[in-house]
């Protein structure tokens, strides 16, 4: 969806002004949500706006037809998502899960609720003091599908130096750096480089 403006015609006509006003109200929930985390840190409202973790989107849409045998295969395996933020509209059907401990709790469907993910790139630039979450999805027991509308949140602009690391203004001596800075090309290496897997990038930079 973003930075790049997606030509509308692209879109499937049956979908096309649903996905934009969706592109346009997920963006807002993020941006709401993300001035509430900053201000968690300490710093200015606005500074993740500023840093344009907004700016990059990637819309994806999941169906998870009936499976007769659940219990023998998932339907997304446990990971956590490499972005900064992850905002996901669920219809009705249960499968999501994330990881609390040892455990897997359901996150029950909530009428009208959204799902907001932390990833490891804000784990990363909080210092740890935000945590990504590691999530999966049951497949689909029910007769009904399970569908989700998953907006992806990254920066849109990497620092002059072309890296990135916790930001200088949360680190002191008494909170030192916990995980060592990384180069664009290091975090999309990773990225490409694997399947859907649980903080591998955040276990490579940890000092």
């Amino acid at each position: 969806m973003a930075p790049q403006p997606l030509e509308v015609e692209q879109i499937p006509e049956i979908c096309r002004r649903e996905v934009v006003a969706w592109d346009t109200r997920a963006k807002t929930v993020a941006e709401s949500v993300m001035k509430l985390l900053c201000e968690g840190l300490g710093l200015e409202s606005g500074k993740f706006k500023e840093l344009t973790f907004s700016d990059t989107r990637v819309l994806v849409g999941h169906c998870y037809p009936y499976c007769p045998q659940p219990d023998l295969t998932m339907g997304i395996i446990s990971h956590t998502d490499p972005v900064v933020l992850t905002v996901l509209l669920q219809n009705q059907v249960p499968g999501l899960q994330v990881k609390h401990g040892d455990e897997w709790v359901d996150v029950k469907p909530v009428p009208g609720g959204l799902i907001i993910n932390v990833g490891d790139f804000l784990q990363i630039v909080s210092n740890g003091e935000y945590k990504s979450v590691q999530h999966r999805v049951l497949a689909n027991s029910c007769k009904e599908p399970r569908i989700s509308i998953v907006m992806f949140f990254n920066l849109a602009k990497w620092k002059d130096s072309n890296s990135y690391g916790p930001l200088p203004e949360l680190l002191s001596p008494e909170k030192p750096a916990i995980y060592s800075n990384f180069t664009q090309k290091e975090y999309n290496d990773n990225f490409y480089s694997k399947g859907l897997d649980s903080k591998s990038f955040i276990d490579k930079i940890t000092i």
